[in-house]
Order: C-alpha cells, then structure tokens, then sequence
C-alpha cells in the first residue's frame, strides 16, 4: 500500500471512530504500528504480518473503546504486544495504562514501545494476572485477549476497585458465556462497536461488581 493510501486509511478511520487525534498523537500511531511491524519480523508478536493491515485490526479495533472507559487508572490484562492500552495511552495521556502480559518478548516490546513513544503514562508487567499483586487497585481493568469472561473475571476480581468496571472486548455478542457470569458480578452495558475497515461484530461488555 502506497504512503498516500496509508494516509486515507489513517484519516478515514480514526474520523469515524469520531476521535480528536493531533498531529503528535497520530505520529505516535504511527510510529508504533512501525515499531510493531518490525519487532515482528525477529519476535513474531501478531499474526497479523501487513502494517497496513495492522492499522484497522489493531489500533482502529483498540481505539474504538477509548469514549467508554472510566476511572483514572487503567489495567489492560493479556496485553499481547501492547493491545489496546498503547494505542489507548497515546489517545489518553490524563489516564494510567499498566500493561500485564505473562510473556517476555512481549513486554520487552511494551517496554520498548513506552520509551521509544516517550508515553509517561504507561507502564509494563510480566506477570500471571492472578499471581500479581498490584499496587493499588483498579477502576477499570480491559481485555481484548481473554479466552472467556469467566476467567476474566475470576482473575481480575482482587484488582478491581470497589466501583470498578471490567471492560471485555469481544468479537460476537457471547451469550453463552455470560449465563457462566461469576456470583457477585453483573452486566452493566454493552456496547456494539463499528470498527472501521473491519468486518466482522465487534462488542465492548461493562461489568461490574453487583
């Protein structure tokens, strides 16, 4: 894909996330999706191999949460190669992201990612999600990863701020896994997400402590 056709593809999309991005922020996106794409090549960190490709399935697909989210300190779990918290930090630098991923090469690249992005708002952990002890607890705790909102939920419960909210990111609305909803825990909202240049559903669950 043509510089020219990138910029469309930039310019479309992140117009119909209806986000406000700035010359510097959108240099960031750039410049991660950059970074992505060549830590790729040696680290195999995502399946998906094209930048241009990478644009819509990752940093459209991160960022069309971003109006949604609460709270003054996110934790993005199973953050994989940064996904969605980097794009999410670069948008929002008056909110914390930890990034929490069990595997190395992986926040090796968050690490280098958050010094290269110069994102003062981010920070990294490797660490199993239910072994960590973290901090501080969190208002919002987000997932794009998780296998099931079971295991989410189960493993996030300790880190979640008594008027948190847990935010999974998943693909069709998952009917069967929320009859499984752990006790205590409630569907507060959903939300279907038009993810530019993607096809496929798209849906954002808010849960919450009942």
């Amino acid at each position: 894909m043509s510089d020219s056709k990138h910029e469309v593809l930039w310019s479309k999309g992140l117009q119909a996330i209806d986000l406000e991005v700035n010359e510097q922020q959108l240099e960031k996106l750039k410049q991660y999706v950059d970074l992505l794409s060549r830590w790729n090549k040696t680290y195999n960190l995502t399946a998906v191999r094209n930048p241009a490709e990478m644009i819509p399935l990752h940093i459209f697909d991160s960022l069309v949460v971003a109006s949604y989210i609460k709270g003054t300190h996110c934790l993005d779990v199973g953050s994989g190669a940064g996904l969605p918290g980097i794009p999410l930090a670069i948008m929002q630098p008056d909110r914390h992201f930890t990034m929490l991923d069990t595997n190395g090469k992986k926040t090796r690249f968050i690490q280098q990612a958050i010094i290269e992005l110069g994102l003062k708002n981010a920070g990294v952990v490797q660490s199993r999600v239910e072994s960590w002890q973290a901090p501080q607890p969190y208002e919002a705790i987000i997932s794009r990863a998780f296998s099931s909102i079971v295991d989410f939920v189960n493993g996030c419960s300790e880190l979640l701020a008594e008027d948190g909210t847990l935010y999974a990111m998943k693909g069709q609305f998952p009917i069967q896994e929320l009859a499984y909803l752990p006790k205590g825990y409630v569907l507060t909202s959903r939300h279907e997400l038009d993810v530019p240049y993607v096809e496929g559903e798209r849906h954002l669950l808010e849960i919450t402590k009942a």
